[in-house]
């Protein structure tokens, strides 16, 4: 049986540093389940394995689609399928690390997802909707046809709305009911880093503007110079969006760090909520108490031997 670790938690936790140093000692290849550092030129804001890191560890499924293409929940697990298995077919150990619960879960739980291609005159005119009148509009539409759909999306994601409207749309099935689970073929530990709220913030507050000093602004002309729009999924994101408002003269610089923070923090109580509540499939460590790295180790080594039968 294949074996595979996964690194989860809310952003600003040290979950790559934690599995760039794993992987290292242990030999393993990353794979990167963060939905935004998918997409090339989108360096500064998504927080990627930097160029050191990178040359360290071999890392999958970042740098995988240009700004303007969409990436869906499909081709992660399509693309993660392939890396999986060129990675175990070398007897390495796999690392599957991010913030995403959405592509986490897939994974590890074998979720059977929809390969339905994405519409783009159906997004528009959906997406149109949302900017009249509000996500409301899509939401109580998603709650007719699919009330656990519904439940689940948080209200205030357009894009993850329109995505679950243009599957029902175009199927005539609702999203959730694509949403069958297969056995997975591998074991798998999973690892949590966690720390209390307040130095959560702080954490995110110190990496925002780390972030502008890194160049974010510059980045982000850049990319609106080379032709990305600023409603690209890619440039969408947070940091890109409140950097784009600014330099479109409609946010002051203040105003656009402000929103960056603001947007982060409840980033990090949404994908908190994708995994609090799995205290037992979870091996939680706070980040900020002693060094997590001696006991993820203790953690993965234990699992991995005792899967070969050591």
């Amino acid at each position: 049986m294949s074996r595979l670790v996964a690194i989860v938690g809310p952003t600003a936790t040290g979950k790559t540093a934690l599995a760039v140093s794993l992987a290292e000692r242990l030999g393993g290849e990353i794979v990167n389940a963060d939905s935004r550092q998918v997409y090339r030129g989108v360096d500064i804001g998504t927080a990627k394995p930097t160029a050191s890191q990178r040359v360290r560890v071999r890392h999958w499924l970042v740098d995988v689609a240009d700004p303007e293409e969409g990436f869906s929940l499909a081709r992660f697990v399509e693309l993660t399928g392939q890396a999986l298995s060129d990675i175990w077919s070398r007897g390495r150990p796999v690392f599957l690390v991010g913030g995403t619960g959405q592509y986490v879960w897939a994974v590890l739980e074998g979720w059977q997802v929809p390969r339905v291609p994405p519409d783009p005159t159906l997004r528009r005119e959906l997406e149109a909707v949302a900017e009249r009148e509000g996500p409301q509009p899509l939401q109580r539409e998603l709650a007719a046809v699919d009330p656990e759909a519904a439940s689940r999306i948080d209200p205030r994601n357009v894009r993850r709305l329109v995505r679950a409207l243009e599957v029902y749309r175009l199927t005539g099935r609702p999203i959730s009911a694509w949403r069958a689970r297969a056995i997975p073929e591998f074991d798998s530990l999973i690892i949590g880093l966690r720390c209390e709220r307040r130095e959560l913030y702080r954490r995110i507050d110190a990496r925002v503007e780390g972030m502008l000093a890194a160049g974010l602004m510059e980045e982000a002309r850049g990319l609106l110079a080379q032709g990305n729009r600023s409603d690209l999924p890619a440039m969408s994101g947070i940091g890109y969006r409140q950097v784009c408002q600014h330099l479109a003269g409609e946010l002051s610089l203040a105003e656009a760090v402000q929103r960056i923070k603001t947007a982060t923090h409840r980033l990090a109580r949404m994908q908190h909520t994708w995994f609090r509540a799995d205290d037992v499939r979870i091996h939680w460590l706070d980040a900020t108490r002693g060094e997590p790295f001696t006991r993820a180790l203790s953690l993965v080594e234990g699992f991995l031997l005792t899967k070969l039968g050591a």
